[in-house]
């Protein structure tokens, strides 16, 4: 008797330990998006853009995104951002290799911006608001919006005879990897 229990007890702990260490490693992988109208909860995919994942929590963390706007937004299309410039132009100054899946370009997909080069993909980022199949393959996914896409469908769109520029946009307000939130 006091062996299974012995034994119980160990496989309890090994399983509270691998739980705990799951839950971290999705803290690590979650970014809070703060917007005007609440916060944005989005799960990033190292499985399918580990250098992207990377670079995008390594910005992130130097408060990079923050006040930044959302400079693109087309209705029924998507909503873009991530440029120091505001125009569409500017950038982190790195760009990425590209990193294309199969994953398809849906409602809340989070996925990189890049100019006519595959590999120019830097700091600039999209949110899908409805399936986007010509993107498939494309532009880099990676991640999706898990919580909130009901604030991302606030935020200010731009003229669609001016390729969704936007007057006025709405901002990031604050960007943070879960892991590093003490709330």
């Amino acid at each position: 008797m006091r062996r299974s229990l012995t034994a119980f007890l160990a496989s309890l702990l090994a399983m509270v330990m691998s739980i705990t260490a799951t839950d971290a490693a999705d803290l690590e992988n979650t970014l809070y998006l703060d917007l005007k109208d609440g916060r944005v909860v989005i799960e990033m995919r190292p499985d399918l853009a580990p250098n992207h994942v990377t670079r995008i929590k390594e910005l992130v963390r130097k408060g990079f995104y923050d006040g930044l706007l959302f400079h693109r937004v087309i209705a029924g299309f998507m909503a873009q951002t991530g440029d120091p410039r505001g125009d569409g132009k500017g950038g982190s100054g790195t760009n990425l290799e590209a990193e294309f899946s199969s994953e398809p370009h849906v409602r809340g997909t989070v996925s990189m911006a890049r100019a006519a080069s595959p590999d120019s993909a830097d700091s600039q980022f999209f949110i899908v608001f409805a399936r986007a199949r010509s993107l498939d393959g494309q532009y880099t996914v990676w991640g999706h919006v898990t919580e909130g896409m009901v604030r991302v469908g606030k935020i200010k769109r731009g003229d669609k005879a001016r390729n969704g520029s936007v007057i006025s946009p709405d901002s990031i307000i604050r960007m943070r990897v879960a892991a590093d939130v003490k709330e």
